[in-house]
């Protein structure tokens, strides 16, 4: 029995060793060489406060800016814990919904979304992403086209020249990655942070 369990424990502590503390040290220390920034979750900063991630989605409900994706994250019910309540942007706790397309909560919560989207001056098509949430809940981008939709609510909330803000959101859109991977996109949060730079 001895014969058999020392080998085994020895090479129990050995992989331990090497797949539990070398490999993720070593990993750690060349991205921390490498690309400090990303390593370290692309905070960003503004007046040497952290506000945010170019990862992380944020809820910006303030008509002053653009607004990012519904978001479907939940947290604990404080009234009762065996339960969940909405709690939208909970980098806690990324999530989906898992509502089917008959789940009358989800066609509720879409239909909503859009009537809200057609009072804040949406014409025409309004954008998927305007009304369906990423698979994390937390997705930090938006299409142009859900960004260039929101110009009109945004530029009136501020009193600024639609078109100066429809050339700022021309600006940010961020094309594939290395030309061919997803698709253009905009990221709510460094929108947002150019805009607030640029009102007068």
């Amino acid at each position: 029995m001895m014969s058999n369990l020392r080998p085994a424990l020895v090479l129990l502590s050995l992989f331990v060793a090497l797949t539990g503390l070398a490999y993720p040290l070593s990993v750690t220390g060349i991205a921390q060489i490498a690309m400090p920034r990303t390593a370290n979750g692309s905070l960003v900063e503004r007046n040497g406060k952290v506000i945010g991630s170019e990862l992380i989605g944020q809820n910006f409900a303030d008509a002053k800016f653009f607004h990012a994706r519904p978001s479907a994250t939940s947290a604990a019910d404080p009234a009762d814990s065996n339960k969940t309540i909405d709690a939208p942007y909970n980098a806690s706790n990324s999530s989906g919904s898992n509502l089917g397309p008959t789940a009358q909560k989800l066609v509720d919560r879409v239909k909503g979304d859009i009537d809200s989207l057609r009072a804040d001056g949406v014409q025409g098509s309004v954008p998927a992403d305007g009304v369906t949430t990423s698979a994390s809940g937390l997705d930090p981008h938006i299409s142009p086209e859900n960004a260039l939709s929101q110009v009109s609510r945004v530029a009136k909330a501020r009193g600024m020249e639609k078109q100066k803000i429809q050339k700022l959101v021309l600006e940010s859109i961020e094309g594939r990655s290395l030309g061919v991977f997803g698709e253009p996109r905009v990221n709510v949060l460094a929108l947002n942070l150019a805009l607030e730079a640029k009102e007068p």
